[in-house]
């Protein structure tokens, strides 16, 4: 598994990632307003959201176009709506407590209406735009190298909602790349949290169910070197054309392609589509261990060292987490164990967000210890569980990313796979 204590975990085609990932580490320093007022969208009143969520960064000039993304991610944009509600507003609704479920144009404005004189939170939401903010909150600062590029893909309406989304990422330095489709409506996600801490996610895909690929989108990914796919684009058949084809061009150009697993009930429904994805583009996957057994079609008693083991004969670089307990690595067969970084916890949710964008993070500052890398991850993830809210708030990003770059000034390259 190691030849000079060099990792060997990326196929050929990354000669230098596999001697320490300096590849990648080299290319750093190189509307429709008559249904929003039906729908109550108009007028509400938002709270303002965490602090995670609306403070601002330093934001670069938006006339800047960088020669090269480090980071292209292509997902769901969609728009969190976060509110309190008891157990009858759900009976009510007739709504399964603790579940997802995909809701039409008439039932999002249904819900809407319900939560009149409520008042919720509106964010620029969605799981891969939680780990490409804290991503590009870690590279905003000098202290680990040249600050991040990083951008998305996706599809919003040239609707309120759709400024909103851009406006909300471009203040955290997340470009949001893709023209908004006229007279589209910007995909929303009811999120409904009872007093148990159960959430109960609705979610209207609206615009975002059709991300379609284009020259535009051709020509971003041709200059990106890492393109990160959402999984939650699996459910949507609209997607799977672009997804592949995002895919095939990362891969002929040299770019690694990360697969966020998302949700395994999406996995369960869409199995092959991810599988041909996976199989044939993935360099890395993540994944928490029930998304894993699914996609081994493993039953719930096996161990998720077991599914990382297996899934990494397939996948060069498989990440797999387990919530307290920790995370592993696997690589070609073997498993490498990260213990959980110790905090006290306030919110899980966006946890396995932030786990990606630590190690994303890791690699794209040069780091090749297998685990250190996941151990930065753990911490990264830690800090989000031990706040309120989803985001990786700037000055935590900044210590962070201070400690990441002390100790890869003096580390060595090496793997933990033997």
């Amino acid at each position: 598994m190691k030849e000079g204590n060099k990792l060997l975990c990326f196929p050929d085609k990354f000669p230098k990632i596999r001697d320490g990932f300096s590849r990648i580490c080299s290319l750093n320093s190189s509307s429709s307003g008559s249904r929003d007022e039906k729908e109550g969208l108009v007028g509400k009143k938002f709270e303002k959201g965490s602090e995670s969520d609306d403070e601002d960064d330093d934001v670069d000039d938006e006339g800047v176009v960088p020669e090269k993304w480090d980071v292209l991610g292509l997902g769901q944009a969609m728009v969190d709506f976060s509110g309190v509600v008891d157990d009858e507003f759900l009976e009510k609704l007739g709504f399964e407590k603790g579940t997802r479920k995909l809701v039409n144009h008439e039932e999002r404005g249904r819900i809407l209406r319900a939560m009149d004189g409520c008042s919720y939170k509106a964010a620029a939401g969605g799981s891969l735009s939680n780990t490409l903010v804290a991503l590009a909150r870690l590279g905003g600062h000098s202290t680990g190298g040249p600050s991040l590029n990083v951008a998305i893909a996706g599809s919003v309406g040239s609707d309120p909602l759709g400024d909103f989304y851009r406006a909300k990422l471009r203040r955290a330095n997340v470009n949001f790349l893709s023209a908004p489709v006229k007279d589209g409506t910007t995909g929303t996600v009811i999120v409904l949290t009872t007093s148990d801490a159960q959430r109960t996610m609705l979610a209207y895909s609206g615009t975002s169910s059709a991300v379609d690929y284009d020259s535009c989108l051709a020509s971003v990914i041709s200059k990106s070197s890492i393109l990160v796919v959402e999984g939650y684009l699996f459910e949507l058949p609209h997607t799977i054309k672009a997804i592949t084809k995002a895919c095939e061009d990362a891969h002929r150009n040299g770019a690694l392609v990360a697969v966020t697993a998302s949700d395994v009930s999406c996995i369960e429904r869409h199995y092959d589509d991810f599988w041909e994805i996976i199989g044939n583009y993935a360099d890395i996957v993540f994944a928490n261990k029930d998304e894993a057994k699914a996609f081994c079609h493993f039953s719930s008693t096996e161990s998720p060292v077991s599914a990382t083991k297996y899934m990494s004969h397939f996948v060069p670089l498989v990440s797999v987490t387990d919530g307290p307990k920790g995370s592993y690595i696997g690589v070609k067969g073997e498993a490498v164990y990260i213990p959980p970084s110790p905090c006290v916890p306030v919110d899980t949710c966006g946890a396995g967000d932030a786990y990606a964008a630590g190690f994303l993070y890791g690699i794209l500052r040069g780091a090749s210890d297998l685990k250190g890398m996941g151990m930065f991850a753990a911490k990264v993830a830690a800090v989000v569980v031990g706040q309120q809210g989803t985001r990786l708030r700037v000055q935590d990003a900044a210590e962070l990313a201070e400690s990441v770059a002390l100790n890869l000034e003096g580390s060595s390259i090496h793997s933990d796979v033997g």
